[in-house]
């Protein structure tokens, strides 16, 4: 593959799940005290899974590993909808930042499928080459 990354910093799927991670602890503010140690924990935990899996996995310099770190940032994605469905149905934030979570969602779900590609696709022709 032609693209190198210096840094975890610059993979596009890192950049979307930092901004996703912004969004998600605006919206932990909104929660009740009660959620303190519930949902807002969850939230902050998911969030920041995203990116740090993706950063991990960067530097783990495997092909292999790179995707299963990838793969495990992409369920902490799946797991954020769930939360933030939960938010809604208890009313604690509105539809219109329930939209935008889910746009910031699935925007870094793409991107960070497509990663998950190329990563697949470069350990393929790195594959290719040491035989």
């Amino acid at each position: 593959m032609s693209t190198t990354y210096k840094s975890f910093e610059d993979l596009e799927c890192w950049k979307a799940g930092k901004e996703l991670r912004v969004f998600f602890m605006g919206i932990r503010k909104k929660l009740p005290m009660e959620e303190k140690f519930s949902l807002s924990d969850n939230l902050k935990r998911a969030a920041r899974s995203v990116t740090n899996n993706v950063a991990e996995g960067f530097g783990r310099f495997h092909y292999q590993e790179n995707i299963q770190y990838c793969r495990q940032a992409r369920g902490s994605l799946y797991e954020l909808i769930d939360h933030l469905m939960i938010c809604r149905e208890e009313n604690y934030i509105t539809d219109d930042e329930y939209k935008n979570g889910r746009d910031l969602i699935n925007k870094t779900i793409a991107i960070l499928n497509g990663y998950i590609n190329y990563l697949i696709k470069a350990k393929k022709e790195n594959e290719l080459k040491q035989e």
